[in-house]
C-alpha cells in the first residue's frame, strides 16, 4: 500500500490497482443511439460477461421490471452470474464513468466515495437522476462520502476528464476543463484545479495536455488520447496522416508529454498507440479510439472498430499487459454513443 502521508487526506487508486467491482448501468436511453439501440444491450453483455469471469459487475437497472430482460440478455455471453449484482437505480445514461462518484482511499488504506457534480457534460437538461446515483452506491456499500468543495463551490468534474497513476500524477487537458467551450466550472484556472487535485486525489503533479480528438462531444476527455497503464507507463494516441484534422492536436499533445519527461526528470516510458481510420455513423463524425479501455483484475478491455489496425493495436496491448488477458470487444456502433468501453465502467478498489 502506498505511503498516504506523501498523497495527503485522500489518494485515488489507479485503476490496474485491485478492484473490488465495477458498476455499469444497462442501456435506455435510446436516444443516445438513435437507429441503432437494438444491437447496445448485446454489447453491454459482451462487457459485462467478460468482467464477471474475474470480479464482481453492479448493474443499474432503470426498472425493476427490466430485470428479465437483462438476465436473459447476459445469459446468450456465458455471464458468471454469482458474480453480478442487479441493482434498481433510475438513471438518465449509462456512461456511469462520469456521473458515479470516483473512489478514494484514506489512511489506513479504507475507501470512500467523492461524489462531484455532474452537469452532463455542459449538453442535456437531464441528469438529476444521474446525479443522484450515488445514493443506491451509498446505500449498499454503506462507506463515506464526501462532496468536493473549491471556495465554497460545488466542482464539476467528470470520470473521463482525468486520468492517474496513483502515486501522484494525473493526465488531463485544457480543453475540458479551463476552455471557455466546456462550461464546468467557469472561472477556474490551472493552479485552481491542481489545488483540487492535491486535496482530494492526492496528486503532486498535473499534466496539462491540450486537445481531444474530433468527434468527441464531452470537449476533450482524456480517456480516449492519453492514459497510464503502469505508474511510469502511459499510452498516447498517435495520428500519422497529416491531413488528418487529428494530426496537429495529438502530435502537440505527444510533444507536450516528452517535455514534461525531460523537464520533470520523469523516468516515463512513451508508447503510441495508431489512431484508427476516421469514423463516420450517418454522417457525424465518432469518437472512436483505442485509448477507451479498461483495466480490470485479470483483464484489459480494447474496444476495436472493424479497423485494419485493430490487430496491431492488440499486440501493443498484449506486450505491455503481459499479466493481463487482452480481450477486445467490437465497438464499431457503440461508440456512435459517443463513448465505449472506459465511459461505461467505474471501478470501485478493494
Amino acid at each position: 500500500m502506498p505511503n498516504l502521508s506523501r498523497y495527503g487526506a485522500y489518494r485515488m487508486p489507479a485503476e490496474w490497482e485491485p478492484q473490488k467491482s465495477t458498476w455499469i448501468a444497462w442501456p435506455h436511453n435510446k436516444k443516445d443511439w438513435p437507429g441503432k439501440f437494438r444491437n447496445i444491450p448485446n454489447v453491454f453483455a459482451v462487457i459485462t460477461s467478460a468482467l464477471s469471469k474475474v470480479q464482481l459487475v453492479n448493474i443499474l437497472v432503470n426498472n425493476k421490471s427490466d430485470y428479465g430482460h437483462v438476465v436473459a440478455t447476459l445469459k446468450k455471453f456465458g455471464t458468471k452470474f454469482n458474480n453480478i449484482r442487479l441493482v434498481n437505480c433510475k438513471t438518465d445514461r449509462s456512461w456511469t464513468r462520469d456521473s458515479l462518484p470516483i473512489f478514494l482511499k484514506v489512511k489506513n488504506d479504507k475507501k470512500i466515495m467523492s461524489k462531484w457534480q455532474f452537469n452532463a457534460w455542459a449538453k442535456y437538461k437531464n441528469f438529476k437522476k444521474d446525479n443522484k446515483a450515488y445514493l443506491k452506491i451509498e446505500k449498499k456499500n454503506k462507506i463515506k462520502v464526501i462532496k468536493p468543495k473549491f471556495k465554497n463551490r460545488k466542482i464539476v468534474l467528470e470520470g473521463g476528464s482525468i486520468d492517474v497513476n496513483g502515486n501522484g500524477l494525473l493526465l488531463t487537458t485544457k480543453q475540458c476543463l479551463i476552455s471557455k467551450i466546456q462550461e464546468r466550472n467557469k472561472g477556474f484556472k490551472t493552479k485552481d484545479y491542481e489545488k483540487i487535485f492535491n486535496k482530494f486525489l492526492g496528486i503532486n503533479k498535473t499534466i496539462w495536455l491540450n486537445n481531444g480528438i474530433e468527434g468527441d462531444d464531452t470537449h476533450g476527455h482524456i480517456d480516449d488520447i492519453a492514459r497510464f497503464v503502469n505508474k511510469n507507463k502511459i499510452f498516447i494516441a498517435k495520428e500519422n496522416n497529416k491531413h488528418e484534422k487529428n494530426f496537429k492536436s495529438l502530435n502537440e499533445n505527444i510533444q507536450i508529454l516528452e517535455n514534461f519527461k525531460k523537464e520533470n526528470k520523469k523516468k516515463l516510458k512513451i508508447v503510441h498507440i495508431p489512431m484508427p481510420k476516421p469514423k463516420k455513423i450517418n454522417g457525424v463524425r465518432v469518437p472512436a479510439s483505442y485509448l477507451n479501455f479498461y483495466i480490470a483484475n485479470k483483464i484489459v478491455l480494447v474496444p476495436t472498430f472493424k479497423d485494419h489496425k485493430d490487430k496491431m493495436v492488440l499486440k501493443i496491448f498484449k506486450r505491455h499487459f503481459k499479466s493481463r488477458k487482452i480481450i477486445p470487444v467490437d465497438c464499431s456502433v457503440l461508440v456512435w454513443g459517443f463513448g465505449t468501453i472506459h465511459c461505461l465502467t467505474q471501478q470501485e478498489p478493494i
